[in-house]
């Protein structure tokens, strides 16, 4: 059976899952992820994982079908802790990038003058459970994404400029053990947003679950009327 683009994330969170917790080591990580995202079935995915526990802490390996997650965008006590691959950002008449699976560390200082940045928290790891993302610009932007259930704090001064957030999706409540993030700083001529947003991964895998729902006959559709 052909395997969807749900699925093949699905199987590259419990790989990443995998690695967080030292099950593999990251040549082998990056080996299995690249094979996820090349597989065109089911038979290509299951093997990847098989060895593995189901995603939520079962030592059951997964021996059938993709593994399904549980949460809104991951599990957040296996995002927190290992060693951080960035720690700042700069950019000046240019632009910088941290996004995808990256390790953010406990003190994250962006700068962007005459250019731009782009944070993206919603498959990133932590060093740490607390963590401060300050944000300096002038006359330039920073766009910061965030996940809807992770618990952040933002709090910063924009001159001429401004320093907010604005949410495209409603608020949801903070996840259990998600890390705390206070994103600070300020904005000259300028602008750092705050944005909450979905993957897109997730957003099909609602989208895939509102539409099963739409699709389950009622109850009453077998009842005949009677009269």
């Amino acid at each position: 059976m052909r395997a969807s683009d749900a699925e093949r994330e699905r199987v590259a969170e419990t790989l990443r899952e995998a690695v967080a917790e030292g099950r593999l080591e990251m040549d082998e990580f990056e080996q299995r992820l690249d094979a996820t995202f090349k597989a065109r079935t089911h038979g290509e995915l299951v093997p990847l994982v098989r060895d593995l526990p189901v995603a939520g802490g079962s030592a059951r390996p997964v021996t059938g079908a993709v593994a399904e997650r549980s949460g809104s965008s991951s599990d957040w006590p296996a995002r927190i802790g290992g060693s951080a691959t960035s720690s700042g950002a700069f950019a000046f008449w240019g632009g910088f990038s941290r996004k995808g699976r990256w390790t953010v560390g406990p003190k994250f200082t962006a700068f962007a003058m005459w250019g731009g940045g782009e944070i993206d928290l919603r498959e990133a790891h932590f060093a740490e459970r607390e963590v401060v993302i300050r944000c300096f610009t002038i006359m330039g932007g920073i766009q910061v994404t965030i996940p809807p259930d992770l618990d952040a704090q933002v709090g910063g001064l924009g001159i001429m400029g401004g320093f907010g957030e604005h949410s495209k999706i409603e608020d949801e409540e903070p996840a259990p053990g998600s890390p705390r993030v206070k994103i600070t700083g300020f904005a000259l001529m300028g602008g750092v947003g705050v944005e909450r947003k979905r993957r897109k991964a997730e957003k099909r895998r609602l989208k895939e679950q509102e539409r099963a729902r739409s699709d389950k006959p009622d109850a009453g559709d077998g009842r005949k009327e009677l009269g």
